[in-house]
């Protein structure tokens, strides 16, 4: 190490992060600070489990990044990022990614690698066109995808077996897609401030139990199975007319895979 210099400045850990990791949970909150890269120490740090660094001006990644090789919570969101880079992509064990709110476009396809991921955020970015690489992540669980600039979906959107929510609000569907029809598994689906003018029959998902639809143009609610909980125009009536609400239990798994509200403290 220097005794001073830049070099020496840049290994150390950022204040108040060496205390964060004294009481031996492998986890660093550095949201909110003006860091604009991240601290080569902070890649060092190998038993890292949980990494937190939201809105601090991030315009890039390191490569280092990729030593974390334990890592299971990476949050990057609210930053500057334009790409994602592909030392990100081999993070073997991530569970919880959050990018959104960055100008991401798209995904790398070495995004495919992976295979641990479960939870994913990528809400308010500019991406136009639906990333192949989640084809390739049948585990993935939770997909957050809303304010974003899709019109489509892909056919093969089935491939991803595990899907259970899929948040695609704030975007420029006009149809509904027709992907999502064989898509039964799906719990939580989220398609407000669309372009949506009409809703096929969407009894055939039979695992939906919380479907969101408002601010489309569509003039009547979907047509759903019966333990649907719906939220938009008309739904309240509907909802009052079934005379039934969702199973306690159904409730605790929609609570589950929702995502956090902004700046509520994330669980994993």
């Amino acid at each position: 190490m220097g005794s001073g210099g830049s070099a020496g400045r840049a290994e150390r850990l950022p204040s108040g992060a060496a205390e964060q990791l004294s009481g031996g949970e492998q986890c660093l909150e550095l949201s909110g600070r003006a860091l604009r890269r991240v601290p080569a120490a902070v890649c060092a740090l190998r038993g890292l489990q949980k990494l937190y660094i939201s809105g601090a001006g991030l315009r890039e990644v390191p490569a280092e990044l990729a030593a974390l090789r334990h890592l299971r919570t990476l949050a990057l969101d609210g930053n500057e990022l334009l790409e994602v880079p592909e030392a990100l992509c081999r993070l073997p064990r991530l569970v919880h990614l959050y990018l959104g709110r960055n100008g991401l476009q798209g995904l790398p396809a070495a995004f495919a690698e992976l295979q641990s991921l479960r939870s994913l955020w990528l809400e308010g970015n500019i991406v136009a066109r639906f990333p192949r690489a989640l084809l390739h992540l049948p585990g993935l669980r939770s997909l957050q995808l809303g304010d974003n600039r899709l019109a489509r979906l892909p056919a093969a959107l089935p491939r991803m077996a595990g899907l259970r929510g899929l948040w695609l609000y704030g975007n420029r569907f006009e149809a509904f897609p027709a992907a999502l029809l064989c898509m039964a598994q799906l719990r939580v689906l989220d398609l407000d401030r669309n372009r949506i003018a009409r809703f096929p029959d969407l009894t055939p998902l039979r695992g939906l139990r919380l479907l969101c639809y408002d601010r489309n143009p569509a003039r009547a609610p979907p047509h759903t199975g019966p333990t649907v909980r719906l939220v938009g125009d008309g739904a309240h009536e509907l909802m009052e007319a079934r005379c039934q609400s969702l199973p306690e239990e159904e409730e605790e798994v929609e609570a589950a895979e929702a995502p956090p509200a902004p700046g509520s403290l994330r669980g994993p």
